[in-house]
């Protein structure tokens, strides 16, 4: 692929970060899992893709989110977990896991204001100190101040008891995913080690109990074992991250909005190299050793793993459909209204662009889903246009 060529001091940082890998897959024993890597790739502190300075959200970075595309995608979010925070007694929080640029942020909290249900607090909980910053300066500078103070950035889960709304838009994609794949009916772990010229190289190791333990519930589940040499992957760690993020919310709904698939789907039979991608100044591609540190990795979600994890952490699951469904079930086409008195033509033609891609089958429409849970409250018409819950 013809792809853009990284500055000097790029290619420097990312020779910074391989020769920390490099350094860990010798610190142990010769191979580290897939998933240790990407952790390294994408969160080594100051080195890693979400921890280094470089832009990554929009036109200028290397892929778009649905929050930078307009403002219909948090209008929605805000009227769906509106219905929540109008049915909780006291104190309430908002609760966003990785808030990217903080678009989402300030368009949740504009929109909360209209409606007369903006949160006591709202907090962002974002490994990036680079991020952080660059949040911070946008909601200060967007919001009114009164609002602005209510924002709190927080450096891990809260560990006291909460109730609000807790919202992850793309951010399970990007936790790091363990590979494996299946030789002789045995599961093997997919491992990053180093050829005799130091390159990344991929080699398989046997799983060990937790991982071997996942595939072969989702076997059970499939009803069908998988064949040799297929490869993919699972997140064994999900349930666990689910009750971190989530484990001190006594009451409210959580709101997951991911590119990926029900189980049938995730893993069906001719996808067998799995699902991983890399994303670099909008080119999509599967080199995962391509300049770590300057690419995004991500890998879909198992929708149906995300369900049992959700409702294994006390929550009932509210809702499952397209990102499509629940944009138009949750205040779209007022939106849409909204932005068609414009009398800027220019703007208005932006604004139906952008609406498009969020909505249209063929672009974000499809491929992104939303997940809800509750716990306590009631989502109300949020999930009520093409529930999917019944393919999980």
């Amino acid at each position: 692929m013809d792809f853009p060529q990284p500055s000097e001091a790029a290619i420097a940082h990312s020779a910074e970060l391989t020769a920390l890998i490099q350094q860990r897959i010798a610190q142990e024993q010769g191979a580290i899992s897939f998933a240790q890597y990407m952790e390294l790739a994408l969160y080594a502190p100051g080195l890693g893709y979400y921890s280094a300075g470089a832009r990554k959200f929009g036109a200028e970075g290397d892929f778009v989110t649905a929050p930078e595309l307009g403002g219909g995608f948090a209008f929605a979010m805000a009227n769906a977990g509106a219905q929540v925070l109008a049915q909780l007694q006291g104190e309430a929080v908002w609760f966003e896991v990785g808030a990217g640029t903080g678009a989402l942020a300030e368009k949740v909290l504009k929109r909360l204001q209209v409606l007369q249900q903006l949160p006591a607090h709202y907090w962002i909980l974002e490994p990036s100190a680079d991020l952080r910053q660059r949040q911070r300066q946008h909601l200060q500078a967007s919001l009114p101040e009164a609002v602005f103070n209510r924002c709190q950035w927080l450096d891990a889960p809260p560990e006291t008891p909460w109730q609000g709304v807790l919202v992850a838009n793309e951010v399970i994609d990007a936790l790091p995913t363990t590979r494996f794949i299946l030789d002789a009916g045995e599961v093997y772990e997919e491992c990053v080690s180093l050829d005799t010229q130091g390159h990344f190289l991929r080699v398989m190791r046997p799983a060990d109990a937790l991982v071997a333990g996942a595939v072969r519930h989702v076997e059970r589940y499939l009803q069908r074992p998988f064949d040799d040499g297929y490869c993919s992957e699972v997140l064994p760690q999900l349930p666990y991250w689910i009750q971190a993020i989530a484990g001190t919310q006594k009451r409210g709904g959580m709101l997951f909005v991911d590119y990926g698939y029900t189980r049938q789907d995730f893993y069906l039979p001719e996808r067998d190299e799995g699902t991983l991608l890399c994303h670099y100044r909008h080119r999509a591609h599967d080199d995962h050793f391509l300049w770590p540190g300057l690419q995004d990795i991500t890998a879909s979600v198992d929708f149906t793993a995300l369900a049992e994890a959700g409702t294994g952490a006390g929550f009932t699951l509210a809702g499952y459909c397209s990102q499509a469904s629940f944009l138009l079930a949750n205040g779209l086409p007022e939106y849409i209204a909204g932005y068609e008195q414009n009398g800027d033509e220019i703007a208005r033609y932006k604004e139906s662009q952008m609406i498009k891609k969020l909505v249209l089958p063929g672009e974000m429409g499809e491929r992104f889903q939303c997940m809800g849970f509750a716990k306590g409250v009631d989502f109300g018409s949020a999930f009520h246009n093409n529930d999917l819950s019944y393919r999980l």
